[in-house]
């Protein structure tokens, strides 16, 4: 074989590997979504099977999303310094074992320990996924794998609350975990086979108190939230929670500012273009969940319609963002980010304004055609954004600054609906007149809170005109 054939048939190889990695990234990331969706909806059927109260079956929702947002940055300086392959495949096994604790889980307790071994193993998804297409993929690749990863993102959020239903009906919420247990044990020996044994860092050093300053900072910081929806804002376990994540920031600051091997770099923090994209990934991510709760909430209240009307005015949505997702981060590759990025928040605050003005309290229709052009920006915003961020990150600290971005884009959701559903009650109360003078309906407090989630995107827009221009990426990491 002539040098060119062999050139050509390394290339194709290479090609056809690269497809086979995201391939598995992809369904890794659907499964994982696909399971938070699915469990969502099956709340109401584990209380009644355990005789549980609101406060205590939220535990499986709230247990789980704890130790997610404390495990995505972990894994993302985990990765910084050992085997790609190594990482994601023992968080895969971890997944696994949590979905079987929860399948056989014969009271409420074991039930929410399985989804804590859950997310402790699943929170290594989001954040080795992006950190894998940032260190194996070449330059000019990156926002098209980061594109169809977010694509898996929105058919997983759609998908999910229907599977879940039907198999919660017709074979229990057991299920759910089976179906979950049964998804991961495939894609690990794919991981293991597909996945890079990228080369790890010359330091190993893991600064643990640093880590876990960070997780107590955003674990803290998200069960204010939670008890924030729950008790009310005013209530100890809510403020008293802030106050906890304010001071473990504030100690994470101090710590990487004075242990000569910290968690992070403190320059991390003065890099203008990754704190640029982590503002634009937090506040339209608070924009796209806030929307996708209240918009339901919209149409059971105000319309009086069943949740399958709800499910249908989100369709277009969902669809929007699981299509074009792929192509904005191609075109992100080709572009820059930028344009894609000014483009995406500009749709997704039009569109939020035109469920202000005339959204709120008129036929579905006319809602899903908010969501619609909601779904079409945030594809256009998410996987350029992720992309900036990648971009801005040096090769050693690509892994931790992903998982950091990550940890806060899961923030912004979780941030959202708490803010926005206490600020819809306060208007609801007050009884006053829409805050949008081109407002004409008799919805007025979900007017003012699409026009309150209006101003996380103006925000974010802000934000984004100080994310650098380039897309250069790091440089591909030799795999051994």
């Amino acid at each position: 074989m002539s040098p060119p054939e062999r050139a050509g048939a390394e290339e194709a190889r290479s090609a056809k590997s690269a497809r086979l990695l995201l391939a598995v990234l992809v369904s890794a990331v659907f499964v994982a979504v696909l399971n938070t969706s699915m469990v969502n909806v099956s709340v109401p059927s584990i209380r009644e099977e355990f005789g549980a109260s609101e406060g205590q079956v939220g535990w499986v929702i709230t247990g789980y999303l704890l130790v997610y947002a404390v495990g995505i940055p972990l894994y993302g300086r985990v990765s910084d310094l050992f085997s790609l392959k190594r990482t994601f495949a023992f968080g895969l096994v971890v997944f696994a074992a949590g979905s079987l604790f929860c399948a056989l889980a014969p009271n409420l307790l074991f039930l929410v320990f399985g989804r804590v071994v859950q997310a402790a193993g699943g929170a290594a998804v989001p954040a080795l996924a992006s950190a894998t297409v940032a260190k194996v993929l070449a330059p000019g690749e990156r926002g098209a794998a980061l594109g169809l990863i977010f694509s898996s993102v929105g058919v997983g959020a759609a998908v999910g609350p229907v599977l879940g239903g039907v198999a919660d009906s017709v074979a229990g919420w057991q299920s759910l975990f089976y179906g979950t247990l049964l998804l991961t044990l495939i894609l690990i020996p794919f991981a293991l086979y597909e996945l890079p044994h990228t080369e790890p860092s010359d330091d190993r050093s893991f600064d643990l108190p640093g880590g876990i300053l960070l997780g107590l900072a955003a674990g803290l910081f998200l069960f204010g939230i939670t008890q924030g929806q729950v008790a009310g804002f005013g209530a100890v376990t809510s403020w008293g929670s802030f106050v906890g994540a304010a001071l473990a920031a504030v100690a994470f600051a101090r710590r990487i500012t004075t242990t000569p091997h910290p968690f992070v770099s403190p320059s991390l923090f003065k890099n203008t273009g990754f704190v640029a994209a982590v503002i634009v990934g937090f506040f339209s991510m608070l924009a796209n969940v806030s929307c996708l709760v209240f918009v339901p909430l919209l149409i059971s209240t105000v319309n009086q319609l069943s949740s399958g009307a709800a499910a249908l005015a989100l369709t277009p949505g969902a669809v929007a963002l699981a299509i074009l997702s792929p192509f904005a981060g191609r075109l992100s590759d080709r572009v820059g980010v930028k344009p894609p990025v000014f483009a995406g928040l500009l749709v997704m605050l039009i569109s939020v304004l035109f469920l202000s003005t005339f959204g709120a309290g008129a036929p579905p229709i006319v809602v899903a055609a908010g969501m619609l052009g909601l779904g079409t920006g945030f594809a256009f915003a998410n996987s350029p954004a992720t992309n900036a961020a990648a971009a801005a990150l040096g090769r050693e600290e690509v892994g931790v600054g992903l998982g950091i971005y990550q940890a806060l884009f899961f923030l912004g959701g979780g941030t959202g609906p708490a803010v926005i559903g206490a600020f819809l009650a306060a208007r609801r109360e007050a009884g006053t007149e829409a805050l949008n003078p081109l407002y004409a309906l008799d919805a007025a407090s979900f007017s003012d809170a699409f026009l309150v989630i209006a101003v996380a995107l103006v925000l974010a827009f802000a934000a984004s005109l100080k994310l650098q221009r380039s897309n250069k990426q790091p440089a591909k990491e030799t795999e051994s």
